[in-house]
């Protein structure tokens, strides 16, 4: 596609709009017979755990995979056996009428790949190891030493875009945050745009060969950081005229709930952009259950891109191109919006989070276990868990029981008025009541706004103790949202917003999935300075709550838990990660804002928990090593005792708290 046509589809950006989902059109790239990208639907693919020399035990795996929704399965290949062995296993999938394409994973090995490349549909390289070593070395490089490693690179990688030519071969240049070489470390940091470099040196190899057959993808374990690399990977191939398919995905994001709801932060804000042609989910499960999680995130996209969708050489209308233009905060860096604190929401606080007991039983004091407060009847007092929320809507109810001190109660404004008690009560108002009502609270005034509906309001008669609820529950409600923290920041407006969205008719996994996308997608970019989830009645308070809070800590604007920072598993897995996952957890799930690395291979090891504060990498059979950040403090313990040394390691640190019991 002509540069000038990507240009002026999204307008010098990273996106087509930012007010309407709109999908950046990318070129098609053949694999086997399932092509990605262009008007293709957004593709699934998984990753495989089983040994590849186990073809039999792969074959059966990539079979659950298929009927699972995968449209490709990944299989490592770190060496030329397990390459050569693809050939078996593509030969008994084909057999059993499986024609699923399939994709050698590299890392190191150019050999592996060259030879992978020969039998399967496509290959994923890791530019940061492909061609280099990692030392971890600070290396100062002149222009002409720079240039001689490029020329290294391109000769040691030029035989394998010939030979994907030749098969016609599909290839990944799959970058990640924690594997960048030392050279591009050493140029421009542990940064987004060290990221997109490291890819782009290997892209424009590829096109000065004349192989376009690739799709791009820019992964990390830190949402923001992924979300930042992949906006200015297309920023920058579009000013070189380049439109290839995106490959979306958040590293050793985890298992369960935490798992789901930080994939759906990195991967759901990104495709609210209209950006990613494939998408893979990496949980610390079974690669079976990664595919459904994937299905639904996209799925969501597919219904959206039928209805409104533009073509690249359609121009984008007048109030888009200003936004664009004039954005009035940096997509490409997190920064939190500024606002004026009211009470504990806004200014230098962390989000809070709202929760709806309208509902409840509110004769009974145990409700408020399921958001965070429990109650010992003996003592007449409340347990603040980590995870308690800050204020609860109660509206027209009235509790017959006292809640705990710092619990904020909101209710409707009549009924607020009526109250003879008004300490830690406060009221909530549509815009028109507030601008027409003569009583207001002293301290803390919520106002609610939908989205959809906000262009022609006066905000600025909203002064004083003020906090604006920002609502919608329209399907494409983000992009609405969106626009109006825009319009605040144009304006110079530091009112604080607590962002509320409502799903009546979707299950507990769309919910979580689904929340943490569309609310993901603005904390990811510093709006917004609180969370109100609503849900439908057969959705309990307590997964509601630990969503809101998941989604907070997956965005990292507020830390309430411990975070595992845990690989999905593969062929070259040298212990049961599920299973010492679990482990770990059980012992330090009580370490808030403590973040653990725990890595199956040394591929995956001190890079790819690039901001962890521990790690636990199994570097041989029965054998650990355990790091603080990126120093290896202790090699090839044994695993009996590895988690033992790793929680003396944390005391030693202070970082140990001894669990209340």
């Amino acid at each position: 596609m002509e540069e000038a046509v990507i240009q002026r589809a999204l307008n010098g950006g990273y996106c087509n709009s930012l007010t309407q989902y709109s999908r950046f059109l990318t070129r098609e790239v053949t694999i086997g017979d399932v092509p990605m990208g262009g008007l293709n639907p957004i593709r699934i693919q998984s990753m495989t755990t089983t040994d590849t020399m186990n073809t039999i035990g792969t074959v059966e795996q990539t079979i659950r995979m298929v009927n699972s929704g995968c449209e490709y399965v990944r299989i490592t290949a770190p060496s030329v056996k397990e390459a050569e062995n693809l050939a078996n296993i593509k030969k008994e999938l084909r057999y059993r009428g499986y024609h699923v394409p399939l994709v050698a994973d590299i890392h190191f090995t150019p050999n592996a790949a060259e030879s992978a490349a020969r039998i399967v549909e496509k290959v994923r390289i890791n530019p940061g190891n492909y061609a280099d070593k990692k030392r971890f070395e600070n290396i100062e490089y002149t222009t002409a030493a720079y240039q001689a490693e490029l020329d290294r690179i391109y000769k040691k990688f030029t035989p394998l875009v010939k030979i994907c030519k030749e098969y016609g071969t599909a290839m990944r240049i799959g970058t990640n945050h924690g594997s960048l070489s030392d050279r591009i470390m050493s140029h421009y940091g542990d940064t987004p745009r060290g990221m997109v470099e490291s890819a782009m040196e290997f892209i424009r190899m590829c096109e000065d060969l004349n192989y376009y057959n690739l799709v791009i993808s820019m992964k990390a374990s830190n949402t923001q950081v992924m979300v930042q690399a992949y906006r200015l990977l297309v920023e920058t191939m579009v000013k070189e005229g380049m439109n290839y398919p995106l490959h979306l995905g958040v590293t050793e994001a985890g298992d369960g709930e935490d798992g789901r709801i930080k994939s759906a932060v990195g991967i759901g804000t990104l495709l609210e952009d209209g950006l990613g042609d494939t998408i893979r989910v990496s949980l610390t499960e079974d690669p079976e259950f990664e595919a459904p999680v994937a299905k639904a995130l996209a799925l969501r996209y597919e219904q959206r891109s039928l209805l409104n969708t533009h073509a690249l050489n359609t121009p984008v209308i007048d109030r888009e191109r200003i936004i664009l233009k004039d954005l009035p905060y940096n997509p490409y860096e997190y920064n939190r919006r500024n606002t004026i604190p009211v009470q504990h929401i806004g200014g230098h606080h962390h989000p809070v989070v709202m929760m709806d007991l309208s509902k409840e039983n509110l004769k009974d004091p145990f409700i408020l276990s399921s958001v965070g407060y429990t109650y010992s009847a003996g003592l007449d007092k409340y347990h603040m868990a980590d995870q308690a929320c800050d204020l609860v809507y109660l509206g027209d109810a009235l509790p017959s029981f006292s809640f705990p001190g710092n619990l904020r109660q909101i209710y409707t404004h009549a009924v607020w008025l009526g109250l003879k008690e008004k300490n830690n009560c406060h009221p909530i108002f549509s815009y028109e009541e507030y601008v027409r009502s003569e009583v207001k609270d002293n301290f803390l005034n919520l106002v609610q706004i939908r989205a959809e509906k906000s262009a022609d309001l006066d905000l600025s008669v909203l002064e004083g103790n003020v906090v604006i609820v920002l609502e919608t529950g329209v399907l494409s409600g983000m992009s609405a949202q969106r626009e109006f923290f825009i319009s605040l920041l144009k304006n110079n407006l530091q009112i604080p917003v607590i962002i509320k969205r409502t799903y009546a008719d979707v299950g507990a996994d769309d919910l979580m999935l689904h929340a943490a996308t569309d609310l993901g997608a603005l904390f990811t970019d510093g709006m917004g300075d609180g969370v109100w989830i609503n849900a439908a009645d057969s959705i309990g308070l307590s997964l509601i709550n630990s969503t809101s809070f998941g989604i907070l800590q997956a965005t990292r604007t507020r830390i309430s838990k411990t975070e595992y920072i845990s690989c999905p598993s593969c062929g070259r897995t040298l212990f049961d990660l599920q299973e010492t996952t679990q482990l770990i957890r059980s012992r330090t799930d009580h370490l808030k804002g403590i973040k653990i690395g725990i890595m199956g291979c040394i591929v995956n090891g001190p890079g790819e928990m690039a901001d962890a504060d521990y790690g636990y990498v199994g570097t041989g059979p029965d054998k650990i090593t355990l790091y603080r950040g990126r120093e290896v403090v202790k090699k090839n313990v044994n695993a009996s005792r590895a988690l033992d040394d790793l929680i003396e390691l944390i005391k030693e640190d202070g970082n140990w708290i001894e669990v209340v019991k």
